[in-house]
């Protein structure tokens, strides 16, 4: 269903993404983070699917359509490390750090922060190209929130 995003993103220079696909390659970065930790609650989902309705000004019908688009994208995805780098090359960076910080919330929406999340946001951070800082940065604000 999605082989031809996934072809996108995964050719050697991808082109930028256009803002319907960017959004389901981000959804599912959402999807993947939480996800980690071997536990999808009600609670990650949720919070996902008012991201996805904030960020992109959705319904909550709109929102959760594309959450569960995403998941199965997430499932059909190559690994973290291949998949984050392609969505580096296609999104542009101010929405790189958007979501880093929708990533924190998504991490912190169970109220536990498990060391395989924070281990898989720093790889994430890295690989999209988001230094240590301005990751930790996005946390607090989340936290702050």
């Amino acid at each position: 269903m999605f082989e031809a995003l996934l072809n996108r993103l995964t050719q050697p220079n991808p082109q930028t993404l256009p803002d319907e696909d960017a959004r389901l390659a981000l959804s599912a970065l959402l999807v993947r983070v939480a996800r980690t930790d071997g536990t999808y609650s009600a609670v990650e989902q949720d919070r996902i699917s008012r991201i996805i309705a904030t960020r992109y000004a959705l319904s909550p019908f709109e929102a959760q359509k594309l959450r569960a688009e995403a998941e199965t994208l997430e499932e059909e995805a190559p690994d973290t490390v291949r998949f984050t780098r392609a969505i580096k090359e296609a999104v542009a960076y101010e929405d790189r750090i958007a979501v880093i910080e929708a990533l924190w919330q998504v991490v912190l929406a169970d109220g536990v922060r498990e060391a395989e999340e924070d281990a898989l946001l720093r790889l994430v951070a890295s690989l999209l190209g988001i230094n240590d800082r301005d990751s930790n940065l996005a946390r607090q604000r989340v936290q702050a929130g």
